[in-house]
């Protein structure tokens, strides 16, 4: 009985993870109500002994001492009382130890009820200190199940809840996936302990960095403000206690991989570390990083700073939809107002301040069409008649314009015909001359051209036709023989079915008459 008694209280508390003195506390309890129970100690103050190496168990009735008895089963005489503890006094308490009996079924489902319901209790305040004192730390969690206004997660030893404010709206869980969370709250409830955890806390991004950056866990680099919008950006104001030691760059790390470890940890969140300064004005314009300020007015009654930055970088140092500007603000615990340097100047000049060129245009435009529209409205038939008398106008000025190109083109065509049907009164010597400039000057014919087929009668003296009378006139035309081109139509047709083969065979003739002249032979 003995080893099979420790046994089963070494697996006990090694299941329910607890010290084997809580356990055996928990076994003394329930045997307590058990002999309650029982119809021995009815109605009796009764306390369990366990005894972990025999194994043997004692009961003890705790008695009050009195003068004089009521009840005699919580209720002891001074006298009897000496006579067990001769210690004890009027008032106090003796313990008179009862005969230990096997109970029945009840007894025995009322201790273990007992004995489960205090080791559920002791196993519960164990978790509650354990995380009371790990409060504001960052810890490994695994996700258990995902519920629909909660996520429960596994810590080890107890789970913890992440509530839809303490979620990040950007990042995605699913179940089995491990995540570094900051324990927020630890707080007391019926069903046990409640452990809250967050992914959302600006204090995560403060245990991250004392993780990963030596220089902040050993001292030599604080951490002074903390600015977040959780899986959006985030800022951190770092000040460095040691003269030579760069916070900004320590925190950074070499080519970035210290902070980009947090980054991946928070999932792509963006996180700007910028300097600390004693000086507000300093400190502020640092804390509108990446922008540079020109300068910084403080109104120390109204908590405001008004920073003028450069017109190029108000948008800059403004953010997206003012996120910049925000983060500035929680950062510093000061009132942000940026203007630019004009808008500035021309409120220390006292003039009023332009509008954007996109109200001044989109006026301009309304303002325009109001106008056009009033005049329409009040004129239309007169402004139709203009319309039309203009339409008429046009039109008789382009036809004048017209005729003296039409003239001119009629002109042309009719002194290029009479050109062309004059014959040539020049020598042959002159045609040669005339003929090799013509050569060298005229560009070479589109292929596409129908010529005039090479024949071998273009070597031959063209043949004068017989004439009936001499006294009649007769033409170039009339006299030479036709040859195969003939006349093609058109004018390029009768430049080169006419000019063209006259003039080649004025060539040919003025070629024999060189032969035949005897100073070309000498």
């Amino acid at each position: 009985m003995k080893s099979d008694f420790l046994i089963a209280l070494t697996q006990l508390a090694a299941e329910r993870n607890l010290p084997r003195e809580m356990v055996i506390n928990a076994i003394e309890a329930g045997l307590a109500s058990a002999y309650r129970k029982d119809s021995v100690g009815a109605g009796q103050n009764v306390t369990v002994r366990l005894n972990p190496g025999t194994g043997e168990v004692q009961a003890f009735a705790i008695m009050d001492v009195v003068s004089k008895v009521e009840d005699d089963r919580k209720e002891i005489t001074t006298a009897r009382a000496k006579k067990i503890d001769p210690t004890v006094v009027l008032g106090g308490t003796v313990e008179i130890e009862i005969t230990a009996q096997s109970g029945g079924r009840i007894a025995a489902q009322t201790a273990k009820q007992v004995v489960m319901q205090r080791l559920r209790e002791a196993e519960r305040n164990l978790v509650f200190e354990e995380y009371s004192e790990r409060a504001d730390e960052i810890v490994t969690a695994t996700i258990h199940r995902i519920e629909p206004r909660q996520i429960v997660v596994d810590l080890g030893r107890a789970e913890g809840i992440l509530t839809e404010r303490e979620q990040v709206a950007t990042e995605r869980y699913r179940p089995g996936q491990r995540l570094k969370v900051y324990l927020a709250e630890v707080r007391r409830s019926v069903k046990g302990p409640e452990i809250v955890v967050s992914r959302s806390h600006k204090n995560l991004i403060r245990r991250l960095f004392e993780m990963e950056v030596p220089e902040i866990s050993n001292g030599i680099v604080e951490i002074k403000a903390i600015a977040r919008e959780a899986g959006s950006r985030s800022k951190i104001a770092v000040w460095a206690r040691q003269e030579g030691v760069d916070p900004v760059g320590s925190c950074v790390g070499l080519r970035g991989i210290r902070i980009q470890n947090i980054v991946n940890e928070l999932q792509g969140e963006k996180i700007d570390v910028v300097p600390w300064s004693s000086d507000l004005a300093t400190f502020i314009g640092n804390s509108l990083s990446p922008s540079q300020p020109l300068r910084v007015d403080l109104d120390e009654t109204d908590g405001v700073a008004t920073v003028i930055v450069p017109d190029k970088q108000l948008s800059l140092a403004i953010g997206w939809e003012g996120q910049n500007a925000r983060l500035a603000a929680k950062l510093t615990n000061w009132k942000v107002d940026i203007k630019n340097s004009t808008e500035a100047e021309m409120e220390r000049l006292g003039r009023p301040v332009p509008e954007s060129i996109e109200e001044v245009i989109e006026e301009a435009v309304s303002a325009t069409i109001e106008d056009s529209q009033t005049i329409v409205a009040e004129g239309e038939p007169e402004v139709v008649a203009e319309q039309a008398l203009v339409a008429e106008v046009v039109e008789e000025e382009a036809m004048e314009t017209l005729k003296p190109a039409d003239v001119i083109e009629s002109a042309d065509e009719e002194a290029s015909t009479e050109q062309e049907e004059q014959p040539s009164v020049l020598s042959v010597e002159e045609e040669l001359a005339v003929l090799s400039l013509e050569s060298e000057a005229t560009p070479i014919e589109d292929d596409s051209t129908e010529g005039v087929p090479m024949t071998d009668e273009i070597w031959e003296v063209p043949q004068l036709v017989s004439t009936a009378g001499v006294s009649q006139i007769r033409f170039a035309e009339d006299i030479m023989v036709p040859r195969a081109g003939g006349d093609r139509g058109g004018r390029k047709g009768r430049r080169r079915g006419g000019d063209t083969d006259t003039a080649k065979a004025r060539k040919a003739a003025a070629r024999r008459n060189r032969k035949d002249t005897p100073g070309d032979k000498a």
